[in-house]
């Protein structure tokens, strides 16, 4: 068994290297949709929407880097192309949303799809005594859980 200079498996790192740069597509794509609802909200709930996507976008922003810093710390390199981006991302993609429902339902399906990638990488890092990672899955799924149930009430629904 090959240890990288971290002391984690080679393999198991290169492995979650290759998830966590599936999760960053996701998160670029998610933080692109954040821009446009951001720029193009329009409505009654104009203001309160257009700062709380600034907020998320900003959010995203710092988590895109965290994610691609991560896959460097296990030794690898971070996906840094829209191409990239594309083939790899299960996000939707919002384009032309400007009506609120529509705005707060990309988040929340955007979301949900992030979720089940962080579970993945978070089960994942578990198995290869990753705890940098396991640490910032962790964190995430806790954050977006609490944005998704907001979402979800300001929607009217529940979880």
């Amino acid at each position: 068994m090959k240890l990288n200079s971290i002391g984690l498996e080679t393999v198991k790192t290169q492995e979650l290297a290759a998830e966590l740069n599936k999760l960053l597509a996701n998160f670029q794509v998610y933080y692109q949709n954040l821009r446009g609802i951001h720029w193009n909200i329009k409505g009654k709930t104009f203001f309160d929407l257009h700062t709380k996507f600034e907020e998320l976008y900003t959010d995203a922003n710092i988590k895109v880097d965290e994610i691609a810093e991560r896959i460097l710390t296990l030794g690898e390199v971070p996906l840094h192309t829209f191409d990239d981006y594309s083939k790899a991302a299960k996000v939707p993609v919002g384009k032309n949303i400007s009506k609120d429902e529509n705005a707060v339902r990309l988040i929340v399906d955007s979301l949900t799809e992030l979720l089940k990638i962080e579970r993945s990488i978070l089960h994942a890092s578990d198995a290869a005594n990753d705890e940098g990672t396991n640490a910032m899955m962790s964190d995430f799924i806790t954050e977006q859980e609490k944005t998704v149930w907001m979402m979800k009430a300001w929607l009217g629904e529940t979880v």
